[in-house]
């Protein structure tokens, strides 16, 4: 090890401070040997496809076991489950004093679809340079497994002794929703006991930036209900050169327009006026004026309107539903004899999912729709803002970004702490990796991550898990 190397790796905490204050992603000094580790194993991980029609998530779980093998863990602290085809789920076991009940960490390792045409570079090549890593799993979920991973290994050969078992899930199939194959689904079914822990870290949080500048550090403490509805109009079709008024094109993209221009109600609840209140303070003029608004609970119009100019902000104020793929007609001289479209709703937590099926059916408003409900919505009570939880991502949260606040939050995306927190385990997302709102790339082109904020983000895990662990 070189001089300069081993004098960082000695006062990592000196060099993980003047990381967090860059003001631009490429401002980085010298890897450490752990951080060298990390982004060995991230590498790894990212350039494993895992997408769900071509990857393999068993491949990247055995490549993780590995690695865990090799830092020290027994073969009988790792299980591997594959209970379908290229669907593996690793779950290995901390094991600590026993005095107090496990702390769960949960991350997948599956990622959306990525098409080669599309991208700049290689979805599944990580690239390096402007300051980003770049490629599909950047981010979402990979960020936050090759952290755990690079964590245990590092605490294991560190030969930390935890008061509680610390219990690592990497599993398969987030990205589909409630279907057999998601890990964390079947985990929860078939192997529930490995999974028993007091509360859990998941992904769903994360920092923001303004400008380069950390502003708040989120703590995912409620997520949005998942759904989708089939959609489908049918006729009799017959020849194109005749015409007729009851086309199916015609007839669900007069119906997709409806749902386009349509808003769900504001429903606010105390986690998403806590969010707005905190928020407001780093925002100026009207935009901090609307957020207040929201916060004391009795918002108008006006301001309710300028707020949901913003995605983001427009999702956390209500319920959402969104056309994502439409297909239609068999050939270009043929009426169409069917019309299909997919539609996705993410509910709030505190609304009734009757009444949003009630009224995406009067919306789109045609007897002739068929709709099929084909992942039903499954509620995900809010986690208890526990102040032990709270208050080590506080203490890490000063250490790191000094006089930046912790701010709970709903998350507008589902995720798999629903499965956990229905069985009773409290969940967390927070991962210290922070990001601009305005480049959120996650299931989108060219997803990346700043390469300082991630190793950031790794060290605050770090920290965070053995804090919650001892």
């Amino acid at each position: 090890m070189n001089i300069k190397l081993r004098h960082c790796a000695a006062a990592a905490l000196l060099c993980v401070t003047s990381w967090a204050g860059a003001q631009t992603p490429t401002q980085m000094p010298p890897l450490t040997p752990e951080q060298q580790r990390f982004h060995d194993i991230y590498k790894e991980l990212v350039e494993i496809n895992t997408t769900h029609l071509t990857g393999n998530n068993t491949e990247a779980a055995q490549a993780m076991r590995k690695h865990l093998l090799d830092a020290g863990f027994k073969a009988d602290e790792i299980q591997l489950f594959e209970p379908y085809p290229n669907k593996g789920n690793l779950v290995v076991r901390f094991k600590g004093t026993g005095g107090k009940k496990p702390l769960l960490l949960l991350a997948h390792i599956d990622v959306v679809e990525a098409r080669r045409a599309d991208w700049k570079t290689d979805p599944f090549k990580l690239k390096e340079d402007d300051g980003y890593f770049t490629a599909r799993g950047a981010s979402d979920d990979k960020a936050m497994a090759a952290s755990f991973v690079s964590i245990f290994s590092q605490l294991k050969r560190e030969a930390f002794k935890p008061t509680r078992d610390i219990v690592l899930a990497l599993t398969a199939d987030e990205e589909l929703g409630d279907v057999p194959t998601n890990g964390a689904f079947w985990l929860v079914n078939n192997q529930r006991a490995l999974l028993d822990a007091e509360f859990g870290i998941n992904e769903g949080g994360g920092g923001q930036l303004n400008n380069g500048k950390p502003v708040l550090h989120r703590v995912q403490v409620a997520e949005k209900m998942y759904t989708t509805y089939k959609l489908e109009v049918r006729d009799v079709g017959g020849h194109s050169s005749l015409p007729t008024p009851a086309n199916p094109i015609y007839e669900l993209s007069a119906a997709l327009d409806r749902l386009g221009a349509f808003r769900f109600p504001v429903k606010l609840a105390d986690v998403t006026r806590s969010y707005f209140e905190k928020s407001a303070q780093f925002e100026t003029g009207q935009m901090s004026e609307d957020m207040r608004a929201v916060a004391s609970g009795k918002p108008d119009d006006a301001a309710i309107d300028r707020l949901s100019r913003s995605a983001l902000y427009n999702a956390t104020l209500r319920t959402t539903c969104v056309a994502t793929q439409i297909t239609a007609g068999h050939a270009e001289n043929a009426l169409p004899q069917s019309a299909k479209a997919t539609v996705n709703c993410r509910i709030l937590p505190h609304d009734d999912p009757a009444e949003v099926d009630a009224a995406l059916r009067k919306v789109l408003g045609s007897s002739r729709i068929k709709m099929e409900a084909s992942n039903p919505p499954l509620k995900s009570p809010p986690s208890p803002l526990r102040a032990d939880v709270l208050g080590v991502v506080d203490s890490l949260t000063q250490q790191m970004w000094p006089g930046i606040p912790v701010v709970p939050t709903m998350s507008t995306g589902a995720t798999d702490s629903r499965f956990m927190r229905n069985i009773g385990i409290p969940m967390y997302g927070v991962s210290g990796i922070f990001s601009e709102p305005s480049d959120a790339r996650a299931h989108g082109l060219d997803e990346r991550v700043a390469i300082p904020r991630l190793y950031d983000g790794r060290e605050f895990m770090y920290r965070m898990v053995k804090q919650l662990s001892q």
